[in-house]
């Protein structure tokens, strides 16, 4: 799946998903950002070419011409029905921001909190939304461009996050407002950095940040039409997959807790918890996680959750491990009640949503102020609370554990992969075949068929995230949803890009491939050699403990570079084992303030691609694990790390033009299928797709 370009925290997600974990105080401030008000440096510009075998170009039209033709006056009701709410008592606003996050600053949300893809109609992701009284617009990344260009009527303003030219989201409200405006948010659905930022930001125009605690206006209007929140039970993840219990890791937890001189720490992190917790849920699409939140103290700790959720299993669990079930929604007395027995909480102000932290603040001041009266100064070091505490500001611990995977839980990746490996080779057998009966497919046909033959897996639970199945021009848009009502059929004159994951109960997949079903054009090929040379490339980088991610980007774009083509979106992102397909705190990106080293036991993405607006896309995706690399040498005694292969599934060599590559491209990829062959054709014996599997790891000739 495609990496995030642009912010959640860890994430996300609109936060980087790996932003928060930067480790140069400036840098860390800069990505924190969210959409809404980060600067981007412009992408790198692409001429578009057209897709046949002819060598000339076309300059395709442009987003806004192709837009323009489309555009249809409408009268959007909900906009007219939010804005009668700015005037309402308790609120008073003269501007709205609605970004994509939950309460979690999560990328993937529970339908009841896509308040973004309600109000505006775009169902991408990452997105914010701003709405005055008098005009909305929408920002979004490059992956999202044509989307949203489709699904935004006339009356939002679609910014180009990223582009020249195009203000950041605070920006913008700052300039549209008469001065002394009031911008009103929920501060549940803000980070405590983006909304610090974004108060900055607005306040140089004379405008005020207001936080509407009780009253969220998107859930005013959508009213009875809401879906309802989650309510499947939570299960246990075994700790055979798990590799670690849950008292050592509150182990670890307390013991990095004080020694940052806290007493307590409060999570919101979905993944953060599970994973802390040896917990998985199904609360939120695609991710196995439940939303919670879990304050652990140096003697205590509360899992703030919906109760009904609990089972007796799961209440024993937490029983044995010292956790105490509180409401989901009582998790600010919870803070509050932190604030009057004097503990110094540990917050990570790029993940935590303001109104927590915002209370914690407030509850000092007020019960500082009371025992300032009484004289009554004490500290109690048996659990590290004080009289008058503060808070300790820093990324959580927790991010950096989970990333680094333990024994059991590379295992799992491993088998979870070469299972999936089985699926896909008994579906892309059959969609072959499919397609040269003629068979008239749809994109979500196809996806559907797919989602079938990965359920027939040992462990299967979930996809890991909708599947983006793009035949043709929808290929182009690089977070392609198919719809039932609006999708494509499968054209075998054209590419076809699936990218697609599964979650299973010992690991996450995320793989994706572009093949042809006839012939491809000599630009296609070319496009396509290219990106699989920047594969090439980063699969067999060496590289020096402690390097940054966005260190390694370079190399699978310098092909396309090097005849003036890029793509808009980072190169590699985090994958959680049997948790989050996009996590923190590691990334490959050009974005260059994720300052998080690279270290043994993550893994990674490798996916660079090409896109050509309306015409195709191209992605090759692998997953990776960071190991250490065996090198002749250890200048300055330094440790060299590079990859191991987690993803076995072949690569179509007929999209391959032979003659772009070198010798030592045409080994790794004959390397890489002889493996493929080795792992999975174990597990398609007595099948017919066992022929296919061979058929499509055969050596490459070199010319």
């Amino acid at each position: 799946m495609i990496p995030l370009t642009l912010s959640s925290p860890s994430l996300n997600r609109l936060v980087l998903f790996t932003s928060r974990y930067s480790h140069s105080p400036f840098l860390h401030s800069f990505n924190l950002l969210p959409l809404i008000h980060r600067k981007f440096k412009p992408q790198f510009g692409v001429r578009c070419h057209a897709s046949s075998s002819s060598s000339s170009s076309f300059t395709a039209k442009s987003s806004k011409e192709i837009r323009k033709a489309q555009t249809k006056v409408v009268v959007d009701e909900k906009l007219t029905a939010i804005r009668r709410l700015f005037s309402d008592p308790g609120v008073g606003i003269d501007a709205y921001i609605i970004p994509s996050q939950d309460a979690h600053q999560s990328e993937f949300i529970a339908e009841c909190y896509a308040r973004r893809a309600y109000i505006s109609g775009f169902t991408g992701s990452a997105g914010t939304a701003v709405v005055t009284k008098d005009k909305a617009a929408l920002w979004t990344d490059g992956r999202y461009f044509l989307q949203a260009e489709k699904q935004l009527n006339s009356s939002w303003i679609l910014m180009r996050a990223g582009n020249l030219g195009v203000p950041t989201a605070s920006e913008w409200v700052a300039d549209v407002l008469a001065p002394g405006g009031r911008v009103g948010i929920d501060p549940f659905l803000f980070s405590a950095d983006a909304a610090e930022e974004l108060k900055e930001v607005i306040a140089k125009k004379n405008h005020e940040l207001v936080y509407l605690y009780n009253v969220n206006i998107v859930d005013e209007i959508w009213k009875d039409s809401r879906p309802k929140p989650p309510s499947k039970q939570i299960g246990i993840h075994d700790l055979k997959y798990a590799g670690v219990d849950v008292a050592s890791k509150l182990l670890s937890l307390r013991n990095q807790i004080m020694d940052a001189g806290a007493s307590a720490i409060v999570i919101s992190m979905l993944d953060e918890i599970a994973w802390v917790l040896n917990l998985r849920g199904s609360d939120v699409p695609h991710s196995p996680v439940m939303y919670a939140y879990l304050i652990v103290e140096v003697d205590q700790a509360q899992l703030f959750v919906d109760n009904s959720k609990v089972t007796a299993e799961v209440k024993d669990h937490l029983k044995n491990a010292g956790i105490e079930l509180r409401p989901y929604d009582s998790i600010l007395q919870g803070i509050d009640s932190l604030a009057e027995r004097g503990a110094q909480l540990l917050m990570d102000p790029s993940t935590l949503n303001v109104a927590i932290i915002s209370t914690y603040k407030s509850a000092c001041e007020r019960y500082s102020e009371s025992e300032d009266k009484a004289k009554t100064k004490f500290t109690d070091s048996s659990n590290g609370h004080t009289a008058n505490p503060s808070g300790i500001y820093m990324q959580s611990p927790i991010s950096w554990a989970k990333a680094i995977k333990n024994d059991a839980e590379l295992q799992g990746m491993k088998n979870s992969h070469l299972r999936d490996a089985a699926a896909l080779a008994h579906f892309w057998a059959w969609l072959e075949d499919e397609v040269h009966k003629n068979a008239n497919l749809t994109e979500v046909d196809v996806a559907d068929r797919l989602l079938e033959f990965r359920s027939m897996q040992d462990g299967f639970m979930d996809t890991s995230f909708d599947t983006i199945s793009g035949s043709g021009a929808n290929g182009a848009i690089i977070h392609y949803k198919p719809e039932p009502e609006s999708c494509s059929r499968v054209d075998p004159q054209k590419l076809f890009l699936l990218d697609s994951g599964a979650q299973y109960v010992d690991g996450t997949t995320d793989i994706t491939r572009t093949v042809h079903f006839s012939e491809p054009s000599a630009r296609e090929k070319e496009c396509f050699t290219r990106v699989l040379q920047g594969h090439i490339a980063l699969d067999e980088a060496v590289f020096p403990e402690g390097t940054p991610g966005f260190v390694l980007d370079g190399f699978a774009r310098s092909s396309l570079w090097k005849i003036g083509l890029d793509y808009r979106h980072g190169t590699g992102h985090g994958v959680g084992a049997a948790l989050n397909v996009h996590e923190g705190p590691q990334s490959i990106s050009f974005r260059y303030g994720n300052m998080t080293p690279l270290q043994n036991g993550m893994i990674v993405s490798n996916e660079p691609g090409y896109y050509e607006d309306h015409a195709f896309g191209i992605r090759i995706e692998n997953l990776l694990h960071v190991r250490d690399a065996e090198t002749p040498n250890r200048f300055g005694g330094a440790t060299y790390l590079g990859f191991e292969k987690l993803t076995f599934f072949p690569i179509q060599t007929k999209m391959v033009d032979v003659s772009l590559l070198s010798d030592t491209e045409i080994d790794w990829l004959n390397r890489y299928h002889a493996e493929v062959w080795e792992k999975v054709s174990p597990l398609l014996e007595g099948s017919t797709t066992q022929q296919w599997l061979w058929n499509n790891t055969r050596p490459l000739a070199k010319p």
